[in-house]
């Protein structure tokens, strides 16, 4: 009998997937639990459609990460700090600065969690941080830390 899995069943598959098992087994265990489901028309279409729509998510999300890698990828932005005697500066910069000069130059919204830094910045100069936008686009954007 084929069945649509509607949660992972350790020995039989994983979510989503349309697989074969024995007649017993079904009728018996997995869908009297409400694991699967059986394998008519109308399931199938409902998997097929689901599917298209996490394609069609997912190709949004990309086309939307390269037009942000097209605005950001090798930009340079300045972030002032303030600094005390002798040019030394006050706390430090976190990838939640830079997303906040990114968002108010550029008018982006990026997660905090995608900025990578090897380090807090805790000096003055020019760093280089990486952004990964999606998978496999990464975007690297120059901070210039100046005193304020």
């Amino acid at each position: 009998m084929q069945v649509v899995l509607l949660q992972d069943v350790k020995g039989s598959g994983k979510k989503n997937q349309v697989v074969n098992v024995s007649d017993g087994y079904a009728r018996n265990y997995l869908l009297p639990k409400k694991l699967a489901k059986e394998a008519d028309t109308k399931s199938l279409n409902e998997l097929k459609n689901q599917q298209q729509s996490v394609e069609y998510k997912a190709e949004l999300e990309k086309a939307e990460a390269e037009k942000i890698y097209d605005i950001v990828n090798n930009q340079n932005i300045n972030i002032s700090v303030r600094s005390g005697e002798g040019q030394k500066m006050f706390g430090s910069v976190t990838a939640k600065d830079i997303c906040e000069e990114i968002s108010n130059k550029y008018n982006i919204k990026i997660n905090k969690r995608k900025i990578f830094l090897d380090q807090d910045i805790k000096s003055f100069g020019r760093y280089t941080c990486e952004i990964k936008l999606y998978s496999g686009i990464l975007a690297n954007i120059y901070v210039n830390v100046i005193p304020d």
